[in-house]
């Protein structure tokens, strides 16, 4: 089978074309859906109310029949369409039953079917890694992963040995040093890890994630601002680089507390789709090393397959390669990927919870990377991706107020842009959802595409002439 038709193979019934039968400001079965459900769950951020039975693979049904193009697959988490059989053959499994009738509680009562489980994982994972640990969702990877920064952090101070102090067994249970120790995670301005405690933390994109919520006090360095196109901004974002790689070294060698470990996004989704280069990951890389920190890459909206390789961070060759994967999104399950064994803590019980993961996300995300693999999917996005950038640059000389900063050139369709403000981009997204497409933003004032690995040149076709119809009104 063609790669090139993995869409028709998976999806035979999909439609030709998004169906709009009711305009957003009369879905009345939606609405009426949405106000039921308000009394009950706190329904403020719902765009509309979908029809899963009846969504297939590109296209996501609404309750008032229309069929929308998605573009934005649950905030990039549906790997291969919806409804996707191959998935759905996973999910009917003996395996999945016993997974979901008998959850186990996989750290002390892991079923027999557990290495298989995880080494499904470990077939697609990052290149250099070889182990893994899950959660539950992306925030608790990354929350996971600064468990696993601090403990190895401290365990270089004491030896990677069993016992602890005294002074550390009784201070730890009052919340304070050294049992408790001041230690900090290093992330960027923009960032996005997440809304839990730690998570927060390090994120810094948008006010509303973190309002009210006590945070850690931790060093916000700035992530480069590049110039567009890139190749014409060579020497100007090269400095950029330098620039903010002089903000890193300058926060480990001043910051009130040892920074144990760098947290970093290969493309900054949530703050704006914002790019780095290989250059610039490596001073990171580099930065790590130096001052015996951790190095932890955020792929929960990057990997598997959204930017052309299974792993965003692939591009770069950093070397060595991370310490830290952390995964959530597309694979359907969430965790952290890792290769040295002092990141497993000394002694057990220390990096645990009853469930250490989901085993019946787990077998779907090893039914998602079979799939992956199998039809090479990530190639086929890249494929795909160019095939589209190349139409919106087309657009951009069209309309160059409304579709600025084109960027994600060879990252396959993880592509964005900026339109002249947010109410614009508001409208912009409001008017493509009565046009068939169901997109999303970032940031204050861009757009982001987050479509599935299995959305081809016919779909993007019926993108671009969306963007172009919605453009000209403007």
């Amino acid at each position: 089978m063609a790669t090139a038709s993995i869409s028709a193979h998976y999806f035979p019934e999909e439609p030709k074309e998004p169906i709009v039968n009711t305009a957003s400001n009369s879905q009345s079965k939606s609405k009426e859906a949405i106000e039921k459900l308000s009394k009950k769950f706190d329904a403020r951020g719902v765009y509309f109310v979908a029809d899963y039975a009846k969504s297939i693979g590109n296209y996501i049904a609404d309750v008032d029949g229309n069929m929308y193009l998605d573009v934005y697959a649950q905030i990039s988490s549906i790997a291969l369409g919806y409804n996707n059989p191959a998935l759905i053959d996973v999910a009917k499994s003996d395996k999945m039953i016993r997974a979901i009738v008998d959850r186990p509680a996989l750290g002390n009562f892991p079923g027999n079917d557990l290495e298989e489980i995880v080494g499904d994982i470990l077939k697609v994972a990052p290149k250099g890694q070889d182990k893994v640990w899950s959660g539950l969702s992306g925030a608790d990877a990354n929350e996971l992963a600064f468990k696993a920064v601090f403990f190895w952090y401290q365990s270089q101070k004491r030896g990677y040995r069993a016992d602890f102090t005294a002074q550390e067994i009784e201070s730890v249970m009052k919340n304070q040093a050294p049992g408790s120790p001041e230690l900090a995670i290093l992330s960027f301005e923009r960032a996005f890890h997440g809304r839990l405690f730690a998570s927060g933390s390090a994120t810094c994109s948008k006010p509303i994630h973190k309002l009210d919520l006590p945070a850690f006090k931790w060093p916000k360095a700035q992530f480069p601002s590049y110039k567009y196109p890139l190749e014409d901004n060579v020497e100007v974002n090269k400095k950029e680089d330098e620039r903010c790689l002089q903000i890193v070294e300058d926060y480990f060698k001043t910051w009130s507390v040892p920074i144990a470990g760098i947290l970093v996004e290969p493309i900054q989704s949530e703050g704006g789709d914002n790019h780095a280069s290989a250059e610039f990951f490596q001073g990171l890389r580099d930065i790590t090393l130096k001052n015996g920190a951790l190095l932890i890459m955020d792929e929960v909206q990057t990997g598997v397959g959204a930017t052309g390789v299974m792993w965003a961070h692939e591009k770069f060759d950093l070397q060595p390669p991370p310490d830290l994967v952390t995964f959530s999104k597309k694979f359907q399950s969430a965790g952290y990927f890792f290769h040295d064994p002092e990141i497993i803590p000394n002694l057990a019980y220390r990096q645990f919870c009853t469930w250490c993961g989901d085993p019946a996300r787990m077998i779907l995300a090893g039914g998602i990377g079979k799939e992956v693999v199998k039809h090479n999917l990530p190639a086929r996005a890249a494929q795909v991706g160019d095939y589209l950038y190349q139409k919106l640059e087309a657009l951009q000389q069209k309309y160059p107020k409304y579709l600025r900063d084109l960027r994600g050139k060879d990252r396959a369709t993880f592509i964005a842009w900026s339109l002249e403000n947010s109410a614009t981009r508001n409208k912009f997204l409001s008017d493509m959802k009565n046009a068939g497409i169901n997109i999303g933003g970032c940031a204050e004032d861009s757009v982001r595409l987050r479509p599935t690995l299995v959305f081809e040149e016919k779909h993007a076709d019926i993108l671009v002439a969306a963007i172009e119809k919605v453009l000209s009104t403007y």
